[in-house]
């Protein structure tokens, strides 16, 4: 009688009727970087438009980033 053989998990077996598959989705390139000065054009608020909506990047008086929509 036939008995079928199954590898160790974690073990690819080369007689197994499944085979492995590999991760083909393309990579993302790296993210652009912009210094938020350039960004905010020396002001400390920009108005950013996405899909009909209107969100606020505003540079705060410690320095920080705050996005609002």
């Amino acid at each position: 009688m036939f008995e079928p053989h199954h590898a160790a998990p974690g073990v690819f077996d080369s007689g197994s009727r499944t085979s492995s598959v590999s991760d083909h989705r393309p990579r993302n390139p790296a993210p652009q970087r912009i210094a938020s000065g350039k960004l905010l054009g020396g002001g400390n608020e920009l108005v950013i438009e996405h899909a009909g909506q209107e969100y606020r990047l505003r540079l705060t008086r410690n320095d920080k980033l705050i996005l609002t929509k």
